[in-house]
């Protein structure tokens, strides 16, 4: 998986594919799905939600741009993947779940592997964690109808947010970037994910 959807696809960060060889992607799906795990596709998990396809972790991971000593936001925490996955990679990661099933099943599986910098959180991801804010970055694994403006707020200076913005079918991945007070973005390319649910998200009846 790391050598063929990953690295032969242009992510070549050593600290990136150091973390996906670390991770067993296996024990984050059912097991009737096990079989399944490493292939170059989403996953379900239940609950409506997906386990995201290996590459579309690794670019978003990618694009925070992740030096090491950040505090990161991870909005989704569905199975918990991505946030293993940053746990090697920052010091402290917040992941925050709307979901108290999907919640309370991650947060034992972290838990399980001794991830102890991760802290995972139930509540409303589309306006972050002001508790734990500012983030050196933030990662959103739910298309939002437009940019959480809290997100935004929530980044520190040089910080960066990876979200995808658009409503069902195709949506857009935003990488925005706090700069001197002011956010710059770019669109990076076409995905496919389920709606971010809350305040600043769809609300139940949309979509």
């Amino acid at each position: 998986m790391v050598a063929e959807q990953i690295a032969r696809r242009g992510l070549m960060d050593e600290r990136l594919l150091c973390a996906f060889e670390k991770v067993p992607r296996h024990l984050f799906v059912s097991k009737v799905q096990r079989y399944r795990a490493y292939d170059d596709r989403p996953l379900t998990i239940g609950y409506g939600q997906t386990i995201s396809q290996p590459y579309i972790v690794a670019l978003m991971t990618d694009l925070l741009k992740l030096k090491g000593n950040e505090r990161v936001l991870d909005v989704g925490t569905g199975s918990g993947y991505q946030a293993a996955i940053l746990s090697h990679m920052v010091n402290e990661v917040h992941s925050i779940e709307v979901i108290p099933e999907l919640y309370n099943k991650a947060r034992k599986l972290l838990e399980e592997l001794e991830l102890q910098n991760v802290y995972c959180h139930l509540g409303d991801g589309s306006t972050g964690w002001q508790g734990a804010a500012p983030f050196g970055g933030i990662v959103v694994a739910a298309a939002a109808p437009e940019t959480p403006q809290s997100l935004l707020n929530q980044l520190e200076e040089g910080g960066r947010l990876v979200v995808p913005v658009g409503g069902q079918g195709i949506q857009q991945l935003e990488l925005w970037q706090r700069d001197a007070g002011v956010f710059k973005h770019q669109v990076i390319t076409g995905v496919a994910f389920v709606p971010l649910r809350g305040q600043e998200g769809w609300g139940r009846d949309a979509w």
